[in-house]
């Protein structure tokens, strides 16, 4: 489902992800909800989108992580 909704395009938004066919960018959505914004918040905000798309933002988000590298964080 992400694939289908995520772009990445280097003309849109300087080539950060973006819900497809819209300059909303995946970022964007995430820190709302990361700010206690609802599902129904965004959908009320932002009219183009339907669930699926706040869905596959977060898959994508999940996906990056998952992919990160990852590094310890003690002192030494």
């Amino acid at each position: 489902m992400m694939a289908a909704r995520i772009e990445i395009n280097p003309s849109v938004m300087q080539g950060k992800p973006v819900v497809r066919n819209t300059r909303i960018p995946v970022e964007l959505l995430l820190r709302k909800l990361a700010e206690g914004a609802s599902v129904d918040d965004l959908l009320d905000a932002y009219p183009r989108l339907v669930k699926e798309d706040i869905q596959a933002c977060l898959e994508y988000a999940a996906d990056a992580i998952a992919h990160e590298e990852s590094y310890s964080l003690t002192s030494e």
